[in-house]
């Protein structure tokens, strides 16, 4: 069994044993015990929302301080396309990417150059594809690959098998560091990905051991935001040329992706709750006609994740008048189309990991247990409030089954109960 690192964590000094997150998570990974949240890990997608949601900022996100880098490697920012969006009357890429080589990076790769040689790849494999395998699902956003290995299982198929654009811009950023700096070694260069969400933190967290990790570390881009933003000056002209076009800085919003494929086969949806409804509706077929499936769990698109600085709205705007001044693309193949796509740029398939709990891994015995659930939830009383520390009535059944929950954590039941006692009914 592998075991997922994730990248969300509790505070528990924080925490006030609220149920804000407990409404707010979409697997039902989070229970109030005893005064304080407890996340389990075995459900948790690292989506974000119950960071997003949380009133006491109890949640957070691990990542790299950027004060910790070493800074005696050759060091490569890889910023994400959504970190344009966070800056103000940024009409040329190349003052942000002067910023970030002032700030101390060595070189800078953008991972919006990556996005549309993954782009290009996606259209051949598509076009190369079996019908029957369609429409294939973008793996680009981490959140939606961990939902559909634990929720979604007939659907793995479905999971585009390209190297998502992280992955590629760090494999192509050391590979370029040593070709124009033939004194380095591998060990001497480090990638540092700016990331705008702590599900692509645990992506890289939970590389396979036996696979080449192209990512070094992973800086929060609310944490490098004002640091690189003093770094930013409008009295010269940056040295650095950004090497993206419209394809690829579009993929920091929702549909981004997709559009760019040139195929009006598309759907696009953003928001982990429209997210389950779409994967929902592929799995019974929903959509016969449709080739790709852009999915994003932050609202928005990545602009809109919970470790980005500016409003994902405004982010959004901020993006189209960057791209007024872009071409369409930069980066194009030079091979012919019908040509085989690179073991390089093949992903494998997302791990097993032990997603949703089993009740039991004795059959009848879960069989059982299901049967118990079934009981204990009609003597509930269907409210789904949350009071006794599960997100709704059937997860407190299961808990009770389970046994780390008992019956009396049902404050309206027991209030119920309470009431007829008084009233001397039987109980």
């Amino acid at each position: 069994m592998i075991v997922y690192k994730h990248s969300v964590s509790l505070d528990e000094e924080k925490c006030k044993g609220c149920t804000t997150c407990l409404r707010r998570c979409p697997t039902q990974a989070i229970r109030v015990r005893d005064g304080k949240a407890i996340i389990n890990p075995n459900l948790c997608i690292d989506c974000g929302e119950c960071i997003r949601h949380c009133p006491y900022k109890a949640k957070k996100a691990s990542f790299d301080s950027l004060d910790a880098l070493n800074h005696e490697k050759f060091l490569i920012a890889l910023p994400a396309p959504s970190l344009f969006g966070q800056f103000a009357n940024l009409d040329e890429a190349d003052y942000l990417l002067q910023g970030l080589k002032d700030l101390g990076f060595d070189d800078v790769y953008e991972v919006a150059k990556a996005a549309e040689i993954v782009t290009e790849y996606t259209r051949r494999y598509i076009r190369q594809a079996d019908e029957k395998m369609r429409p294939f699902i973008s793996t680009a956003c981490p959140v939606v690959v961990r939902l559909v290995s634990m929720r979604f299982p007939s659907l793995r198929s479905k999971l585009l098998p390209i190297t998502p654009p992280i992955e590629v811009a760090g494999k192509l950023a050391k590979e370029r560091a040593l070709r124009q700096h033939p004194e380095l070694s591998e060990d001497d260069i480090r990638t540092v990905f700016i990331s705008p969400c702590p599900a692509k933190v645990s992506w890289v967290k939970n590389t396979p051991a036996d696979k080449e990790r192209y990512i070094d570390y992973i800086v929060s881009m609310s944490d490098i935001y004002f640091r690189v933003l003093s770094k930013m000056r409008r009295d010269r002209v940056p040295e650095t040329e950004s090497e993206s076009g419209v394809v690829g800085i579009s993929w920091a919003s929702s549909g981004g992706e997709a559009s760019a494929l040139m195929n009006e086969r598309y759907l696009a949806a953003d928001g982990i709750e429209n997210v389950i409804r779409v994967l929902d509706e592929i799995e019974t077929g929903h959509f016969p006609d449709l080739e790709f499936v852009e999915l994003n769990a932050c609202p928005g698109g990545c602009v809109g994740g919970v470790m980005t600085v500016e409003n994902p709205f405004i982010a959004r705007v901020r993006l189209q008048t960057l791209r007024r001044y872009l071409p369409i693309m930069r980066n194009y193949l030079t091979d012919s189309p019908d040509s085989e796509i690179p073991e390089s740029m093949l992903a494998t398939k997302p791990g097993e990991y032990s997603s949703a709990e089993l009740l039991n891994a004795d059959r009848s015995k879960s069989f059982r247990m299901m049967l118990q659930i079934a009981k204990v939830k009609q003597m509930l009383p269907g409210l789904d409030c949350g009071s006794c520390g599960a997100p709704t009535c059937n997860a407190f059944a299961e808990d009770v089954v389970k046994g780390e929950a008992q019956m009396e954590d049902c404050v309206i039941r027991m209030r119920a109960l309470l009431k007829k006692s008084e009233q001397g009914e039987e109980v």
